[in-house]
């Protein structure tokens, strides 16, 4: 295996495992609801919380990743939230609860930042889609296998006893990444001569430092477009990854052991949306220029999912509901990777800070939906926030005509 591959290998398992401790609250959420006494509305702020902390620090995080580099920035962001992860398990209440989320989100701001500027390092330009696939891949399989792993934990040995667990998983990668992961290709002593003057010659990043302020990075219509499309996106990715065992135990009547399954499902259709989408793209860049390459296929995905969420809002059929479910997250999911690839190619020597923006602006839209859906869900039932979701989506669409891949921050005006 290549040695760029072996570093791709190594993030992805990181991307597994920081959708497990993510999802992992979502999925204990009936439990932990029961036994600290949290009303929907409360459990609300307890998931937007989370949200709301990882959207404040993620540009500051992918700044510095982009100053100091990705090694130094990810020991410090996978080690704090495997701390989070454990102390989630020792919460006693509302309150307690609430402040180890929030600082559980300052921890895991900026993961997938500085992913990207590891991949920008690592990937030549026009491997970066494929790469961000699979990233994004084997995030949706670990949100897919956290119920699997998780409710039986909690069956058997208690909610809290999942959490430790998910923690000391965090630790381990910790450990190996400091020990083998190299900042720069060249500093690898066990690649090929062949493959590093690859790397070298196509990446094309002309150096790590940033020639601008972050105020004159975001001054940039194009961008702007980028981060409302992702506004959108976030706004539905995080109703799978907070709301849906909810909305389907609370809002579909589905038991908790049918749970495993049915919430599992739409993940792993998310998976083959993720790895799709990354390679479709990169086919597409190459057939149609990088222009609509980029903008073709989470165009198409966008509005399909949110036809899908309104669809599954509407019907009363629970499998049915379930398959549009998966359908719509496969379709929505196509537009992950594509994302970041954009981020990367627009933000050139500059993608941990313009990826920490885009995803800043994908999380206010997931803290707004996260918290204002208890609230919906109470005063109008559980079916009328996804389809407000399902239309946000369906907006991200039609935002992907205004938004260039072409455009770069560091030389555009």
């Amino acid at each position: 295996m290549k040695k760029r591959h072996q570093v791709l290998l190594v993030l992805s398992i990181l991307s597994t495992i920081t959708f497990l401790d993510r999802i992992a609250i979502s999925t204990a959420g009936e439990r932990i609801s029961n036994d600290l006494g949290l009303s929907a509305v409360q459990w609300g702020w307890i998931l937007g919380t989370f949200t709301l902390a990882y959207g404040i620090f993620e540009v500051p995080t992918g700044l510095l990743g982009d100053r100091l580099g990705a090694k130094k920035l990810l020991i410090r962001v996978v080690l704090w939230w495997s701390v989070f992860t454990v102390l989630t398990g020792f919460s006693t209440g509302f309150v307690m609860l609430l402040a180890v989320r929030f600082l559980f989100g300052i921890g895991e701001a900026g993961a997938y930042p500085n992913i990207s500027i590891a991949l920008s390092k690592w990937f030549p330009a026009f491997e970066r889609g494929q790469a961000q696939a699979l990233i994004w891949a084997s995030s949706r399989i670990g949100a897919g296998l956290t119920p699997l792993l998780v409710i039986p934990i909690q069956q058997n040995f208690g909610w809290q006893t999942s959490f430790y667990v998910l923690g000391a998983v965090g630790l381990i990668w910790v450990i190996f990444w400091y020990f083998w992961y190299k900042e720069e290709p060249s500093q690898a002593n066990d690649i090929s001569k062949e493959e590093l003057q690859y790397i070298l010659e196509n990446r094309q990043l002309e150096d790590h430092t940033p020639k601008q302020s972050v105020w004159q990075m975001l001054n940039h219509k194009n961008l702007w477009f980028l981060l409302t499309m992702y506004y959108c996106y976030a706004s539905g990715a995080y109703f799978f990854q907070s709301w849906m065992p909810k909305y389907l135990q609370k809002g579909r009547g589905i038991s908790e052991e049918d749970l495993k399954f049915m919430s599992s499902a739409p993940f792993i259709l998310g998976a083959v949306g993720c790895f799709l989408g990354g390679v479709l793209s990169d086919w597409a860049v190459k057939k149609y220029g990088k222009k609509w390459g980029r903008r073709l296929i989470p165009m198409i995905g966008l509005g399909l999912s949110g036809i899908s969420l309104i669809s599954a809002a509407l019907i009363t059929n629970n499998t049915l509901a379930v398959i549009l479910l998966s359908v719509g997250l496969a379709t929505m999911d196509v537009t992950a990777p594509v994302a970041w690839a954009v981020a990367m190619d627009i933000g050139g020597k500059n993608s941990g800070t313009i990826s920490g923006a885009m995803n800043s602006a994908g999380l206010i839209g997931a803290y707004i939906n996260t918290v204002s859906f208890g609230y919906l869900a109470t005063t109008w039932g559980y079916f009328f926030p996804v389809m407000i979701i399902g239309l946000l989506l369906v907006i991200g669409s039609i935002l992907w005509l205004k938004i260039d891949a072409n455009y770069t921050v560091s030389n555009s005006q």
